[in-house]
């Protein structure tokens, strides 16, 4: 069973969306005043939602060291005589996924892949019992389901991790059958759009009625090549400004304020 030790409740003075126009002294504590009209403006038109799961869903790595897995997969290979495989910067990087691309890129589509991939998704499984909600989460994805729109995950975590978070939290109707996360063709991660894609031809949605929301830079870039509209959401400054550098125009540094749109509905003329 999956604990989540802190439920789904808003943590600290991140009720903010930060847009481009924002002025930024070092943390965020200000909105411009066109800022809700111009999240009501970003979200009207989307009938489709592509959610990236690790960020704006939950915490994926919140107990469980996601610097520890990465160290336990470079120490993995070195055990079989593969460090060689990765550059230092590589090898010492924090990053778990860092380190399974970097394998993936040299051998591609061998056993080797195959099995370093397993033993990521086997780390992120643990992960998951112990991952801690985005505040607002829940109920901004169940509300958005109950209003008619349709969502999706487009996540390069495994489908199997994401599957069994959402079982937990009683969100899987909310997004099944159409959740689309890292295979063994490595290649196909973000931002490579591969996941996007599926999910606009799976729910038969053109890019221009979808939105994406994203956690990380490699989220924007994908929405971009489709030619998504793009919704940025960070935990902090740190990664409100990657987004904004990476090109998002809007970046939330809490869901309260998406919430809240969804729920007023469509403006009135």
């Amino acid at each position: 069973m999956v604990q989540h030790p802190l439920g789904n409740h808003h943590v600290g003075p991140d009720t903010l969306l930060v847009t481009s126009e924002t002025k930024q002294t070092g943390a965020v504590h200000t909105t411009t005043e066109n800022d809700p009209n111009r999240l009501r403006d970003r979200v009207g038109r989307a009938r489709v939602v592509l959610w990236d799961f690790d960020g704006p869903v939950c915490r994926l790595f919140a107990m469980h060291s996601a610097e520890r897995v990465a160290g336990d997969l470079v120490s993995w290979l070195a055990g079989r005589g593969l460090h060689g495989l990765l550059t230092e910067t590589e090898g010492e990087s924090l990053d778990p996924q860092v380190v399974l691309r970097a394998v993936g890129r040299r051998h591609p589509g061998t056993d080797l892949v195959a099995e370093l991939e397993e033993r990521l998704t086997q780390e992120e499984l643990r992960a998951a019992s112990s991952a801690m909600p985005t505040p607002y989460a829940d109920p901004l994805i169940r509300t958005w389901t109950a209003v008619g729109s349709r969502l999706a995950i487009t996540t390069n975590t495994s489908p199997r991790v994401v599957r069994t978070y959402l079982a937990a939290r009683g969100l899987a109707a909310c997004f099944a059958p159409h959740i689309y996360g890292r295979t063994q063709e490595l290649h196909h991660m973000k931002p490579h759009p591969h996941s996007l894609h599926r999910a606009l031809d799976s729910l038969g949605a053109a890019p221009a009625d979808a939105l994406v929301i994203g956690g990380a830079p490699s989220d924007c870039a994908a929405a971009a090549e489709v030619g998504v509209p793009f919704l940025g959401y960070a935990r902090g400054e740190r990664g409100a400004t990657s987004l904004r550098a990476a090109g998002a125009d809007v970046v939330l540094c809490s869901l309260e304020p998406l919430l809240d749109v969804i729920r007023r509905g469509p403006a009135r003329e």
